[in-house]
């Protein structure tokens, strides 16, 4: 295919500013670099005033975030958890490592996320937690989830990991499970390096602080109600420097600014690729009704894996950085370990074969929106001259 000229556009870019330097340095001159320090308190303000989340922990990544959620479900040895295979590792090997037994969920054709008319004939006696991921930034059907999870005793743990400041009718992510977890890495909108949070339940926040201190009641000590602390749980060290938080905490001051490009972004793509789309290339992300989504991702579904595969190349060709997203966990090495294969989940892996995701970063200009759009558009009229018109 004939190339044509473009500058870099890296898949992903941290929108950083003067302000993550004056709250880092800040950080560092206090001599309190290690966590819960005072911007730890001010990122669990904003989150309590902008988005109504209390029981708010910072941790140390999204992952981490997630281990600690399965040692709050107390899940273990012979227990199941329902789970998507369309997802990130550390979502299921956060289980996998109290010892329980991953049971994979196919996932919707529209936005991706796990298939709630599908959850309920997977459940077993044995099974203790449905885990939730909100790909994309846009959440899972919840009241739907949360009716099965009630009528069958069972925990919903929330992967919002790419969904801070989305909402689901009108609640925003974070209070829509029991447990959610998130992560602030730097591919994330909002972001601290690495790093991730925990909202829990009001009943459980005092042992995810003990958990979150290395199975301590640390907590306790600094806040003056006991003298000394010692060993009450397992736990580990899940705590982040109070330095990543500051950077964290300018990131939300940026909030509005943040979403506000990465939505204009998100919609700019939809326009310069919809004529694509009508002529049968791909399919373009949907957002069902109820929900108002982060910008977060944007994402193109092809119809082969080949196309999908062929547009990655060409696209880098051009200084364009796509992303392959997922290689579904039930297909991969170690989901065959644990029993699964090819042919299991159809729909999942068609989308693990052709789903494409494309640059987003907030300080992308229109420029590159439109740079990105005419190199899809290109392959494609090349495409269609190689293919005889065919698709």
């Amino acid at each position: 295919m004939e190339g044509i000229t473009h500058k870099m556009i890296p898949f992903n870019k941290a929108s950083l500013s003067d302000i993550e330097k004056e709250y880092v340095l800040d950080a560092m001159e206090t001599a309190h670099l290690s966590g819960d320090g005072k911007y730890t308190f001010k990122v669990y303000d904003f989150f309590k005033e902008r988005f109504g989340i209390e029981n708010f922990r910072l941790t140390t990544s999204g992952t981490t975030a997630l281990e600690m959620a399965a040692i709050l479900t107390r899940i273990g040895p012979g227990d199941e958890f329902i789970v998507p295979s369309f997802t990130f590792s550390s979502t299921v090997n956060a289980f996998l490592l109290r010892g329980a037994t991953p049971v994979f969920c196919d996932i919707r054709k529209d936005t991706y996320n796990i298939d709630e008319s599908l959850i309920e004939s997977l459940i077993t006696d044995k099974t203790k937690v449905i885990i939730t991921v909100d790909y994309a930034g846009i959440p899972a059907e919840y009241d739907k989830i949360n009716e099965i999870a009630k009528r069958h005793s069972l925990l919903v743990v929330a992967d919002a990991a790419q969904s801070v400041g989305s909402t689901y009718k009108g609640e925003y992510s974070g209070n829509l499970a029991p447990i959610s977890c998130f992560s602030f890495h730097e591919t994330k909108n909002y972001c601290m390096g690495e790093g991730g949070g925990i909202v829990v339940r009001p009943d459980d926040l005092d042992r995810a602080d003990i958990i979150r201190e290395k199975g301590t009641n640390r907590r306790q000590v600094l806040n003056g109600m006991t003298d000394k602390y010692t060993w009450h749980d397992i736990g580990s060290s899940f705590l982040p420097s109070d330095v990543l938080c500051a950077m964290l905490y300018a990131q939300l001051t940026r909030y509005d600014e943040i979403m506000e490009k990465r939505r204009n972004i998100w919609y700019g793509y939809l326009q310069g690729l919809e004529n694509l789309e009508k002529k049968g290339f791909f399919q373009l992300p949907s957002v069902p009704e109820g929900i108002i989504h982060n910008g977060h991702m944007f994402n193109i579904c092809l119809n082969k894996a080949k196309d999908r595969d062929d547009l990655v190349t060409f696209l880098n060709g051009l200084g364009i950085k796509a992303y392959v997203c997922y290689v579904p966990l039930h297909s991969s090495p170690m989901g065959k370990t644990l029993g699964w294969d090819t042919g299991m989940l159809p729909v999942t892996e068609f989308c693990g074969g052709t789903v494409l995701r494309l640059p987003l970063y907030a300080d992308m200009t229109y420029s590159d929106v439109s740079e990105v759009c005419d190199g899809i558009g290109k392959f494609f009229r090349e495409y269609s001259k190689v293919s005889g018109g065919k698709m």
